[in-house]
């Protein structure tokens, strides 16, 4: 990202803790967290500085059964 870029969206997977950032030009940076307390902290950090609609969380990874 560069000096005077800014974030446009932040998408949160909990499912393999990470975080997905997107700048207003298009850049986008992955964040890997190690351990559910690194994850917890980013998390924390993130709700306590963005806006909600910079926010967001993707959807929860299911399996499609199709044998009921």
């Amino acid at each position: 990202m560069h000096e005077d870029d800014y974030l446009s969206r932040v998408v949160v997977d909990t499912s393999s803790r990470k975080f997905n950032l997107y700048s207003e030009s298009g850049d986008q940076k992955v964040i890997e967290c190690d351990s559910i307390d690194e994850f917890m902290g980013v998390l924390e950090f993130c709700r306590e500085i963005l806006d909600d609609d910079v926010l967001a969380f993707a959807g929860p990874l299911v399996a499609n059964d199709n044998s009921l």
